[in-house]
């Protein structure tokens, strides 16, 4: 990228138009390019890296006074539509940079498989282009400063250095603080209690409730899930190659055949 060129961030989330974070990540990121904010217009937590193919998509200004400096569009569909869309058409296929949230709430361990805010920016990393999904821990109330200043010192960096290709970087800001380090880690294996609640409707027939609550078991060293529960704030390489190298050579031994 030219130093003489304002470099032109995408932003997007999955808690969509009115997500408080979004507001935070906007204002933390002032000043570093063009700022364009291409989000769902309602909240679409948890829905991974879907796709909308089977109908159509409308895109949508939106004018918030909480959100000057930036050119925003809503969209009807998933953030991973929002990522695409937002590099592909509004941008020209030009975003030097994709910003994802900031996520209400962790994105740890294979969390990154269900989440939203992160399918975003593999969407981006797909489309070539660097990305960073940041999200912030939250409790009785919603701090989005430190995940704020972590967002804008991530965006520097990476506005500067780069990214190498099919490498995106997921990123979580702790609820409580316990300093300004940031821990490089890996992603650890976050525990759910998961439970599928049965109900009946007025009529008799079955609906499910899906839940499950963290289980606060032992984290891994060196893991995000570690990171954050020391209060410090991590930040993870995520890659779109998922191929389990190690297990190549065994898989080999099996000999399968369709004889």
């Amino acid at each position: 990228m030219s130093r003489t060129r304002t470099p032109s961030i995408l932003i997007v989330n999955d808690d969509g138009i009115h997500g408080k974070g979004l507001e935070a990540l906007v204002a933390a990121v002032a000043g570093l390019g063009r700022l364009t904010v291409v989000v769902p217009e309602r909240e679409r937590s948890t829905a991974g890296h879907s796709l909308t193919l089977h109908k159509p998509l409308r895109l949508k200004p939106h004018h918030s006074p909480h959100l000057d400096g930036a050119t925003v569009l809503t969209l009807s569909g998933t953030p991973a539509d929002c990522a695409r869309i937002g590099i592909l058409h509004v941008l020209g296929g030009k975003a030097d940079l994709l910003l994802s949230g900031i996520n209400r709430g962790y994105n740890l361990g294979h969390d990154v498989h269900y989440s939203g805010t992160v399918a975003a920016a593999i969407e981006a990393t797909i489309n070539r282009v660097p990305a960073v999904a940041v999200s912030q821990g939250v409790g009785r109330r919603e701090d989005y400063a430190p995940a704020a200043r972590l967002a804008r010192a991530l965006a520097m960096a990476v506005l500067r250095r780069g990214l190498p290709p099919g490498l995106c970087l997921n990123a979580n800001a702790p609820e409580r603080s316990r300093g300004s380090r940031v821990l490089v880690t890996r992603l650890g294996m976050r525990t759910y209690d998961r439970t599928v609640t049965r109900r009946l409707d007025p009529r008799g027939h079955p609906y499910f409730w899906l839940a499950g609550r963290v289980l606060q078991d032992a984290p891994q060293p060196g893991t995000d899930i570690a990171a954050v529960r020391r209060g410090l704030a991590s930040v993870s390489p995520v890659r779109l190659d998922a191929t389990e190298d190690r297990f190549l050579g065994s898989l080999a031994r099996w000999q399968l055949s369709l004889r």
